[in-house]
């Protein structure tokens, strides 16, 4: 997905192609290694797949069954050498800077290099290699510098701002004017103004990092390949039937016939939290999740953090800023830090006030049953299941039998249509290369009138070499400004897959999780901009249309047709249905503290010197000031915060969840009220037209005022919570 020319082209993004979310591993195919991974040992071929258009059928789509690893360092240099020229090209024509000769320009020039990171972003995150770490480890650093040639070409900077101060911008239609204050404001914000030694000195911080990030993130992965627990029959007490087919399946992947494995992934870490009732086992699996990245050795990301944070701040003090924090937030929805630590402020005490409660509860339980322990963050999950049965008498493993994984695709597809008016038909296996066998695609088309939208890829389960969590991409977006491109979208997830010809059932959270990603996904299908920057995102606002549409799931549509049981094919009964409704704020001290906890701590290590911070103490001592309950620790504790050290898409911006958020619950209100509830056929069509076809071609402040008449209350984020609000 092509981005701002500067935020596009900066290594630390391109390095976190992959989008969002939170959730994991099995072990990849050797006909996906062929079609897919690895580095050749045959003489380099002359043609590049790589950097060829793309062919076929749907507007052309990626050649993922011909392109090989042992191609990618020379299509990244060919097209960033191709990139540059057409750099040079705008920055010295002799004609006067245009919207045309040159904003437009920049949206088309470097389309080749484009199409080598929708490759790039595959292998680093789907099908990733210790081949690929070697050849991303020895790019970054150059993909930085190429970067920087962009941002700190004077003339094209000057032909920029002089169409951005010119006459002529007074003319430009409302998208037009946006997408050129986004490219000026890219290369303010990123040194162009500089003078020359600080410019150099700019560039050189940049490749560090890049280096940096992408060390940080591969040492993640390592523990989370490296440390696998392995049981036998005697260690499964309290498990699932689902969770130990899965556990067998994935210790037979690694070899292991007659033992079962829990991976060091949250698909499989969180369900064994829930229900084992081995607590040795549990610490252990734990320790292993929470300390991935923090163990001692080769691998160890503590010094990592220090270094980041040390050429973070020596960089925007070149740029004439007090702390990170300052210079990202100004931008974006929240402008200052102060407004975001503000917000998390408001939440944080109704936030670990409630975790108190919880603890109480599960302690109260533990006590009856004589356990003679006191509640730790190992425990956590598994004594509010204990407690959800005891206030609710709501299991959350009978609630999974509901929760089947293609059951809950068909029901996003039916949200889809009944909101959008997409109708999703998949397409024969082998018409359209996939990247792995376990990704399928299916045709988005306009339920109206047939046209084609474009097309979505779906690649569900984990895998050694896949990157953790959720998260949605683009391999396409949708354009008009050089002809219509439709968009290719991917959702990707790291659920572990059911035993051979059983379903695949996952948590409730899961499935949240699924809606949350495929709200991404229509956020691209969506679309109708005319041109690639319009697609750049506010990050403390990208996050509200993927979150809003979770809550379909919970629509009488939704759970009536698609939540059935996955042996007997019976609807959920409307008493588990009513249990569940009933416990929406259950547990949300916990969710809501293990969030808001990684929040608070990103805003902190950007807005202190890094000369006082040791990372492993920074996080105890400020954690410990601010009272996190010790039974919790952060969902994302440092030394494996992706979010915000494995490149600079969420850095200084996880509170924007929280932010989008509080949209989020406001226009989740806005539909309750509305005459046709949830499926209101004038809010929707609001929905879209305001909140999801413009992607960033609208202030979103604009934007959500055009679909709500009003800005959003931070107290229908309380009352969604079961907060009190003051």
């Amino acid at each position: 997905m092509k981005k701002p020319i500067i935020t596009a082209l900066s290594a630390a993004i391109l390095l976190a192609l992959a989008g969002c979310g939170d959730k994991k591993e099995a072990a990849a195919s050797s006909a996906q290694q062929d079609a897919v991974a690895p580095v050749a040992q045959t003489k380099q071929v002359e043609s590049n797949t790589l950097l060829e258009e793309f062919k076929g059928p749907y507007n052309g789509v990626p050649a993922f069954d011909k392109v090989r690893l042992a191609d990618l360092k020379p299509a990244l240099e060919i097209g960033m050498a191709e990139n540059l020229q057409e750099i040079d090209a705008i920055a010295n024509n002799t004609q006067a800077p245009t919207f045309e000769n040159t904003i437009v320009a920049l949206e088309r020039a470097g389309s080749k290099l484009d199409r080598v990171f929708t490759y790039y972003g595959i292998w680093r995150s789907n099908v990733s290699s210790k081949e690929f770490r070697d050849i991303q480890k020895e790019m970054a650093p150059k993909l930085s510098a190429f970067s920087s040639k962009i941002t700190q070409n004077e003339k094209l900077f000057a032909r920029v701002k002089a169409v951005y101060e010119g006459e002529e911008y007074k003319t430009l239609n409302a998208e037009q004017q946006r997408i050129t204050w986004l490219t000026y404001n890219g290369f303010a914000r990123n040194g162009a103004t500089l003078d020359n030694v600080a410019k150099k000195r700019y560039a050189e911080i940049n490749q560090e990092l890049a280096g940096l990030h992408t060390k940080f993130a591969n040492n993640v992965l390592a523990d989370e390949e490296s440390y696998v627990v392995y049981l036998n029959k005697d260690q499964l007490s309290g498990l699932p039937a689902s969770l130990v087919s899965a556990a067998q399946a994935a210790a037979k992947d690694r070899g292991k016939e007659n033992m079962y494995a829990i991976t060091n992934s949250r698909s499989s870490m969180d369900p064994f939290l829930t229900y084992s009732d081995e607590r040795e086992l549990r610490e252990q699996v734990w320790k292993n999740y929470y300390n991935r990245g923090g163990n001692p050795g080769e691998f160890d990301n503590n010094p990592i953090i220090k270094q980041i944070l040390t050429l973070r701040h020596e960089r925007i003090q070149l740029l004439g800023y007090e702390n990170y924090a300052q210079w990202r937030l100004e931008d974006r929805m929240a402008k200052t830090p102060e407004n975001a630590f503000g917000l998390m402020n408001k939440v944080w005490p109704a936030a670990i006030a409630r975790v108190k409660e919880e603890v109480a509860d599960m302690q109260a339980i533990a006590d009856k049953e004589d356990a003679n322990i006191k509640i730790e963050p190992w425990d956590y999950r598994y004594y509010a299941e204990k407690v959800r049965k005891d206030k609710y008498a709501l299991d959350s493993n009978e609630v999974k039998q509901y929760l089947q994984l293609d059951k809950l695709r068909d029901a996003m597809f039916y949200v889809a249509g009944r909101l959008f008016n997409f109708e999703f038909s998949e397409v024969e296996a082998g018409s359209v290369p996939v990247f792995h066998p376990d990704v399928r695609v299916w045709d988005v088309t306009d339920k109206a009138t047939g046209k084609h939208i474009g097309l979505w890829y779906l690649d569900p389960f984990g895998r050694k070499g896949k990157r953790s969590g959720a998260w949605a991409t683009t391999y396409r977006s949708y354009t008009t400004f050089d002809g219509e491109k439709t968009v290719l979208s991917s959702n990707n997830s790291n659920f572990v897959k059911g035993a051979e010809g059983e379903a695949t059932l996952i948590s409730w959270a899961d499935a949240e999780t699924y809606f949350h990603e495929f709200g991404h996904a229509l956020h691209f299908l969506a679309a109708n901009v005319a041109y690639p920057t319009s697609h750049s995102g506010v990050r403390d606002y990208t996050e509200f249309q993927s979150q809003l549409l979770e809550r379909w799931l919970t629509t009488d549509e939704v759970i009536d047709q698609f939540l059935v049981h996955h042996k007997t094919g019976e609807a959920m009964p409307k008493e588990l249905v009513a249990k569940i409704k009933k416990s929406a704020t259950f547990n949300q001290g916990f969710k809501t503290t293990e969030y808001l906890a990684s929040a608070i701590m990103d805003m902190l290590y950007h807005t202190t010197d890094p000369a006082k911070i040791e990372p492993a103490k920074f996080e105890q001592e400020q954690l410990s000031a601010i009272g996190m309950p010790s039974e919790i620790v952060m969902r994302h504790r440092s030394t494996h915060f992706g979010h915000i050290f494995s490149g600079e898409g969420y850095s200084s911006g996880y509170y924007g969840y929280l932010w989008a958020e509080v949209l989020t619950s406001d226009a989740s209100e806005a539909f309750a009220s509305a005459p046709g509830g949830f499926y209101d056929k004038e809010l929707a069509d609001k929905l879209v037209k305001h909140l999801f076809s413009v992607r960033n071609a609208m202030d979103p402040a604009e934007a959500y005022r055009l679909f709500r008449g009003r800005d959003a209350e931070v107290n229908a984020l309380m009352r969604d919570r079961g907060f009190p609000v003051k």
